[in-house]
């Protein structure tokens, strides 16, 4: 008699294989979160912190330099309104991503699936909880203590000026009164700011000081673009390439910037998706 298990086997592995459901791909699972890699790589990669830490030893070893070097200015000719022999020397740093981080507030939104948006920002500020990035309390403690101004260049609000501060000096740079924190909206005699263009404030730090070198996460850190194309982005950085390093000190923030508009035209009523799309239409293949 022939045995009819392995036929009944047969039956009920096709019935198994009937009754699954299919697996759904993990996009459907998963909703897309353009700022997930960022922030999880500012906040638990090494290589993020030795990268600042890099960047801020190299300046240290370069102020000595710049301070005994009469010509050395780290400002534009678009930028310096005065000229810069015989002032006091200063050296200029943006504050978010530069001095202070606030990947906990991009933590937030990651968490919470949200975008940005003001009021929460500003709630994130008044806390005046932000760490320092590393090696920045170092760097700024050396200039300051070789009679190098420590100024704050940042494009947030001018209504956050003392939440601002209270958290640079809670973190242990050193501020040196309350005209070293340059917000938005700071008024700027002569000259009519553009947005969010940090022009103006570094024409006013023109009349003032020396610049001996400039810090920031944005090419708008240094100077004002015209065109934030990635062609534009490009052409307005090409003259400073030398500066890079030693004047200029750029450093990495892959969560928002202009860069991140210049790839959908900087066309905020796009969609989050189509915004998507065409991030991914920029892509290089080869």
């Amino acid at each position: 008699m022939t045995s009819r298990l392995p036929a009944l086997a047969a039956l009920f592995l096709l019935a198994g294989c009937t009754a699954a459901p299919p697996p759904r791909p993990l996009a459907a699972m998963v909703p897309a979160d353009d700022n997930l890699n960022a922030t999880a790589w500012v906040q638990n990669a090494v290589e993020h912190d030795l990268i600042y830490l890099q960047t801020y030893r190299d300046a240290q070893q370069h102020l000595a330099a710049a301070l005994d070097d009469a010509q050395w200015d780290a400002l534009t000719a678009a930028d310096r309104t005065w000229p810069a022999r015989g002032l006091p020397p200063a050296v200029v740093l943006d504050v978010d991503e530069t001095v202070l981080d606030n990947s906990p507030y991009q933590a937030r939104l990651v968490r919470a699936h949200a975008a940005f948006d003001q009021a929460s920002w500003n709630a994130w500020c008044l806390q005046a909880r932000a760490r320092a990035v590393p090696g920045v309390v170092a760097f700024t403690r050396d200039a300051a203590a070789h009679g190098v101004k420590v100024i704050f260049i940042s494009n947030r609000d001018k209504a956050l000026d003392e939440a601002t501060l209270a958290n640079l000096r809670q973190v242990g740079v050193p501020v040196a009164g309350p005209d070293v924190l340059l917000g938005l909206g700071t008024s700027v005699p002569g000259c009519t700011a553009h947005g969010s263009d940090k022009g103006c404030r570094r024409q006013w730090v023109s009349r003032h000081y020396r610049v001996l070198m400039q810090f920031g996460d944005q090419l708008g850190d240094f100077l004002d673009i015209a065109q934030n194309t990635p062609a534009g982005r490009e052409a307005a950085i090409k003259p400073y390439l030398e500066w890079i390093g030693q004047r200029w000190f750029v450093l990495p923030n892959p969560s928002y910037g202009s860069w991140e508009p210049a790839l959908f035209g900087n066309d905020w009523q796009l969609s989050p998706q189509e915004r998507r799309e065409r991030k991914i239409e920029s892509l290089r293949v080869d």
